[in-house]
């Protein structure tokens, strides 16, 4: 595969007027499922369907950061990585919005990929000694203004950068796929 020079950060538009707002995920039994386990970049297996309940409940979209950044997308969105075949890069998980009647999915990125352009982001902060976490010495503590090089990015379309996986990145062909199929919700920040 070629390499892919222009990268985005897919997050959440949230000028949208009348837009719903997702709590969860949750468990059937209502308690909270472990968030950072949709950051890790590997296949999960799941215990039953996680459940969002919309809070304020309002227009549904094709594509929604839930609670910490849990990317929960529409059906619209599946068929777009299938129809551009890049099911190896991604796990859709079925999910459950309260009060919905269609289908969601929890998008799972499998990709963890060391890109973050250090030097071209606006600030860089590392975890030191001082901060009492010595498992974390070295790695990101903030991020601002996030660029990557490109050329690490290996040609992926679809994943999260290493030490900062609160980020999901796409390709530019994944972004112009989205627009010209309508898909709500999304805010492309190239990267």
């Amino acid at each position: 595969m070629s390499p892919v020079s222009r990268y985005f950060d897919l997050w959440d538009e949230m000028r949208i007027e009348g837009r719903w707002h997702l709590d969860g995920p949750f468990d059937a039994r209502g308690e909270e499922l472990n968030p950072w386990q949709f950051k890790e970049g590997r296949v999960l297996e799941l215990q039953g369907e996680p459940r969002f309940r919309p809070d304020p409940v309002g227009k549904p979209l094709d594509f929604t950061l839930a609670g910490f950044t849990v990317p929960l997308v529409h059906g619209r969105v599946v068929s777009i990585f299938d129809r551009l075949g890049l099911r190896d890069e991604v796990q859709f998980l079925p999910a459950h919005v309260e009060g919905e009647s269609e289908p969601y999915w929890i998008l799972n990125a499998l990709r963890i990929i060391r890109c973050i352009d250090d030097a071209r982001c606006e600030e860089v902060r590392f975890w030191e000694p001082r901060h009492g976490a010595p498992d974390r010495v070295g790695e990101y503590r903030n991020v601002a203004g996030l660029k990557i090089d490109s050329a690490r990015a290996e040609g992926a379309q679809i994943f999260r950068p290493w030490g900062w996986t609160g980020a999901l990145i796409v390709s530019e062909r994944v972004k112009l796929e989205m627009e010209r199929m309508g898909i709500t919700g999304p805010r492309f920040i190239e990267v």
